[in-house]
Order: structure tokens, then C-alpha cells, then sequence
């Protein structure tokens, strides 16, 4: 089965050793600087907010003295074999849309918990669901560290919620969004596997099989007006370091839409 038909029938797809040992060394190496200094400068914050992940990696507020090492990031994360698979499985005019990077909670109070992503957004959940099948939204995970870390419900990229899904998902009706959904998928992941997956499907992390996690999410995808207006242009390169980078479609391609 071709990756796309996969994704195209659950909504994701794993690809097994795709990036090689120097691939990924680069890609800790750039990770780790920004994320350890982060993770020192606002552990208090992250333990009582309970926070799972952070965000917009590529900002320049991270390389103020390094400015080159922003280069070596944007350069790391976007090897040509990548933008290529993502091409041949989604067409042309992707764009690059921000980056994450999960870890386990400080705080063991967090508990896993199925969302969508854009349901943290003003969008409701009428548009979301209306506008679901007209969007490219993509997580890339690629794990730093193995992992069992990713739950879901296989299928919700193309239909929207049952009734005890959005009960859960929501909280509504009594129930908490970290109860276990049938028809769950746990996804197993070694360092050098990528996994593709819808945003918008019923997704969770998952904490308590992982000693530690560390694993990088590159999230791109197709303009839509609703998805693109949260694109923070501050994680793109600006145009000096656009010319040094060596696959910048991504890039650009948010570049031009801006």
C-alpha cells in the first residue's frame, strides 16, 4: 500500500528508518540547545501550567547569540528527502507552519487528552467540522528518543466525531477527556522513523509508557484562510538566511503566502 492511499484511508502513516543517524544528530544537536535552555529558564511555569510541549522552536529569540545555528535548524529539519515524500503524497505549495516539541509532564497531574487541534482555536466546531475535508494540516513526528507516544482514532481525519468522542473530547456530559476511546492506536516509534498524521484527527500523547520523550512534530501543510492567519511569521527565516538555505521550499512557500 502506497504512503499516501494509507494516510489517505487513516490518517496517518508511519515510515520506518527514514532519516539516517547524522540526520537526526543534527537535528538533537539544534533541538536540544533551544529546548534545555527553555525547559531552565521557565520550569516553574511548565510544571504549574502543566505543559506537555513547546512551541515555535525556529524563533529567532532562540539564536540571538547564534545566529547561525538558525540556519543549521531550518537546513536539518527540511532534507530534501522529506519535502519530497510530503510532495509525492500531497502535491506542491506545502508550507511551512511552526514546530513542537513534546516531552513529559514535570507535573504528574497531567493526564493524556483527545483533542483536535484547532478545537483550541476561536474556529467552532460547526466550521471545523464543515471546513475538515478541505484542509492539509500535517504533523511530521520525528522521534529523538523511541517512544509508544502518539494515540488515535484512525479514520476522524475524514469524519468528524460519535457522541461519546465529542463527549470526551470536549468534556462534556460528565465525561473527562482523558477516558479511553474505542478503536484507540497506540503508535510505536524508533529514532529514524517519521510519522505523518492529520492535526484534526482525534489524537493524544501518551506519557506514562515513555521513561522519556523527547520528539520533534514539524507541522506543515496547505494555505487554507482558516489555518493560515495563526502562522506566527517570526519562526520563518527572514530573507537573508532564506538564500542559505539549501531546500527552502517550505519556507518560502509560507514566505509568499504572507
Amino acid at each position: 500500500m502506497s504512503a499516501r492511499k494509507e494516510y489517505d484511508d487513516m490518517g496517518y502513516v508511519v515510515v520506518r528508518n527514514f532519516l539516517s543517524d547524522i540526520e537526526i544528530s543534527s537535528i538533537s544537536k539544534h533541538v536540544n540547545g533551544v529546548f534545555d535552555s527553555w525547559m531552565s529558564s521557565n520550569k516553574s511555569e511548565i510544571f504549574e501550567h502543566q505543559l506537555v510541549n513547546m512551541h515555535s522552536l525556529t524563533k529567532q529569540e532562540y539564536f540571538t547569540n547564534t545566529p547561525d545555528e538558525r540556519v543549521g535548524f531550518f537546513n536539518s529539519i527540511s532534507p530534501l528527502t522529506l519535502t519530497n515524500l510530503i510532495e509525492r503524497m500531497f502535491g506542491s505549495e506545502i508550507y511551512f507552519h511552526n514546530t513542537q516539541l513534546f516531552f513529559n509532564p514535570l507535573n504528574k497531574k497531567r493526564l493524556p487528552y483527545w483533542h483536535r487541534d484547532m478545537q483550541y482555536s476561536p474556529l467552532s466546531d460547526d466550521i471545523q467540522k464543515a471546513e475538515q475535508n478541505n484542509m492539509v494540516s500535517l504533523h511530521i513526528r520525528i522521534p529523538l528518543v523511541k517512544e509508544k507516544g502518539v494515540e488515535i482514532i484512525p479514520g476522524t481525519h475524514k469524519r468528524w466525531d460519535t457522541e461519546l468522542e465529542r463527549d470526551v473530547r470536549l468534556e462534556l456530559n460528565g465525561h473527562s477527556n482523558n477516558e479511553q476511546l474505542p478503536n484507540a492506536k497506540l503508535i510505536e516509534l524508533d529514532v529514524g522513523d517519521i510519522l505523518i498524521f492529520s492535526s484534526q484527527m482525534i489524537h493524544r500523547g501518551n506519557y506514562q509508557l515513555n521513561d522519556s520523550r523527547k520528539a520533534l512534530d514539524l507541522c506543515v501543510g496547505k494555505y487554507h484562510h482558516l489555518t493560515f492567519g495563526f502562522l506566527d511569521k517570526q519562526i520563518l527565516p527572514r530573507k537573508e538566511e532564506m538564500e542559505l538555505i539549501k531546500n527552502n521550499q517550505w519556507y518560502s512557500c509560507a514566505t509568499n503566502y504572507s
